[in-house]
């Protein structure tokens, strides 16, 4: 079977069994079965593919046909210029997080030495990224699962911020030493629980669902993170973290009008509110 025989075979497959991005998944397995690029693919389609890596994209190719992400399937995704290792353990890194990493980078760049806590490490996406992006910041991050932990780690060594920061185990700020920080970061599981049933086959059959969903309204997590963030933050730190479709008016009620201002509400590439900013007075 050569490259184009295997595009075609696989974009088909994806295809009938209704895959998203049939094609753009099919040039993603292909490549990463051959260790060839897309630009590889489309000027050498007579390629041929050796036996063992036919069989490796026909497994490989059933497995996203059964809605496996295919960020764990390659082992992969790109987020903020920077490659993260994902595996079921952590979310996959999505673009509207992105958002949250480029205004923790512009108020953190303007701080000398500045010092951030993550709330839910998962994969290290928001940490690494902005300490890849501000070389004088350091952080502490945490999780409640050593799992993520590991992977953090990894992502952390992989993209060379490892020494400025601390990666612990934490149910939200119990763990987390009494210091005060220039800002602190969450991408908190916020799906209602009434909501779950509804998320696509990838997202509710195989990422986890302590790192999705939160309470009946999905709020628990952030109802906490908004409660506890004060006594961790100097004045005029911020707190920034990603919130659901619908959420902001009963989140709003949460801010007491004399701990926080400058509240802002960021919307998405959809124009969907996303992301809290609010600088704690």
């Amino acid at each position: 079977m050569n490259i184009a025989e295997a595009l075609k075979s696989c974009t088909r497959e994806l295809a009938r069994s209704d895959v998203p991005n049939a094609q753009q998944d099919a040039f993603q397995l292909v490549t990463h079965v051959t260790g060839k690029d897309k630009t590889f693919l489309i000027a050498h389609p007579e390629f041929e593919l050796s036996a063992e890596q036919e069989i490796k994209l026909s497994r490989l190719t059933l497995r996203r046909v059964a809605r496996e992400p295919l960020q764990y399937i390659i082992g992969w995704q790109d987020f903020y210029r920077l490659r993260f290792e994902v595996t079921p353990d952590v979310l996959i890194p999505r673009p509207e997080t992105e958002i949250l990493v480029e205004r923790a980078i512009k108020f953190l760049s303007d701080r000398p030495s500045p010092r951030f806590c993550e709330i839910g490490v998962g994969s290290g996406c928001i940490s690494i990224s902005v300490l890849h992006e501000v070389r004088t910041a350091s952080a502490i991050a945490c999780d409640v699962s050593e799992r993520a932990l590991a992977v953090a780690r990894c992502n952390a060594e992989r993209n060379d911020v490892a020494n400025r920061i601390e990666l612990i185990i934490s149910d939200l700020f119990t763990s987390v030493p009494q210091e005060k920080f220039d800002a602190i970061l969450s991408n908190p599981p916020y799906v209602p629980e009434v909501d779950f049933g509804a998320l696509q086959p990838e997202v509710r059959g195989h990422e986890p669902t302590i790192a999705l969903t939160s309470g009946p309204e999905g709020l628990d997590i952030i109802r906490r993170l908004v409660d506890e963030a004060p006594s961790h933050l100097k004045t005029g730190g911020i707190l920034l973290f990603e919130m659901g479709f619908n959420q902001w008016s009963k989140i709003s009620q949460m801010l007491v009008p004399s701990l926080w201002t400058n509240v802002e509400i960021l919307p998405d590439l959809q124009g969907i509110p996303r992301i809290l900013s609010a600088v704690k007075q």
